[in-house]
């Protein structure tokens, strides 16, 4: 393995101009860059991570934590973040907790004894002491797509009161009167502040509110999946469904065409999401789009700058645009 020495000697320039080269940090002269990036390639050079990061004392590692892999929306964040990371000379590391929050405070020990330069976590609770004091301590963290409700925390989220608000808007507008949710855990803030949007909604329309039309996802899917059946089979009025997430949506629409119902012919369904699934679901999924791709990359932009300015950072919410796509689930 060639070393950084002999990169110097074949490009006929002193060690340090060619740490410069790599680091991007300082101007180094055309010519001169030319022939040490021909030097390196020629001599398959490689820097060694762990010495950079011993003389730098950073990693050039950033973490992202997620709460359920599986779900279609973490790829995208993912996507987001690595494609900034990438553009900085760092590398992300993917943490899946599951929703068990103490599978995410033991994540957060190993990964700040492993010397991670900042985390982006969409927390698996609200309660998180552990988020708290990383926060506290000044260690580089943002929040994404979810997260706690405290000033001192960077986030970039979408308003998920207005975005569950904006749902049963399109649907009372579209001659909807019997307007239901699939709600999700009510542990989550997200789903708290959907389900204080479609409420509010349902006032100011005039809307019968009504408990009956809260479906409450209690702890699965499938539990859903039941609970809107007995919902049907109990006779509750329901001409649409607002699904506080995509994957809900999906479940709420197999769970009524399983009952004999047609969709949107007998009940409307819309979802906020647009995973690639709900395009290929029949019918299509009428969704509020979240722009996850662009969410990650701010979350990382974030990161970054907090990384690199730690006295010129404040902590502040970002609150991306929706898009109502029409398809076939509503009519």
């Amino acid at each position: 393995m060639s070393t950084l020495k002999e990169v110097a000697r074949r490009a006929g320039v002193s060690a340090s101009t060619v740490s410069r080269v790599l680091s991007k940090k300082l101007h180094v002269d055309e010519k001169t860059e030319q022939r040490v990036m021909r030097a390196i390639e020629e001599l398959n050079y490689h820097p060694n991570p762990l010495a950079r990061a011993l003389r730098e004392k950073r990693s050039y590692i950033l973490a992202l934590v997620v709460p359920g892999i599986e779900n279609q929306i973490w790829p995208l964040v993912a996507r987001g973040v690595e494609r900034i990371a990438r553009r900085h000379n760092y590398s992300v590391l993917l943490c899946n907790t599951d929703n068990d929050v103490d599978l995410e405070k033991q994540s957060f020990v190993r990964l700040r004894q492993q010397w991670v330069d900042g985390i982006i976590v969409a927390p698996a609770k609200d309660t998180g002491p552990h988020i708290l004091s990383a926060v506290q301590e000044g260690f580089p963290l943002v929040q994404v797509i979810r997260g706690l409700e405290d000033k001192r925390i960077d986030a970039v989220m979408v308003d998920n009161f207005r975005i569950a608000y904006a749902a049963v808007e399109y649907l009372y507008k579209t001659g909807h009167r019997h307007i239901a949710i699939a709600s999700g855990q009510q542990e989550l803030n997200i789903y708290r502040q959907r389900l204080a949007g479609y409420k509010q909604a349902i006032a100011d329309f005039g809307l019968p509110a009504d408990d009956s039309l809260v479906f409450q996802e209690i702890k699965e899917l499938n539990n859903l999946y039941r609970l809107t059946q007995q919902k049907i089979r109990d006779g509750v009025t329901v001409d649409a469904i607002v699904a506080t997430s995509d994957p809900k949506a999906i479940v709420v629409m197999r769970a009524l065409r399983d009952v004999g119902l047609s969709i949107p012919h007998d009940i409307s369904v819309i979802g906020i999401d647009n995973i690639e699934q709900s395009f290929y679901v029949e019918p299509p999924l009428t969704t509020l789009a979240q722009p996850f791709v662009e969410m990650g990359e701010l979350a990382a932009q974030k990161l970054i700058f907090h990384i690199n300015h730690p006295d010129d950072y404040t902590p502040a919410t970002d609150l991306l645009n929706f898009e109502l796509i029409i398809r076939r689930s509503t009519r």
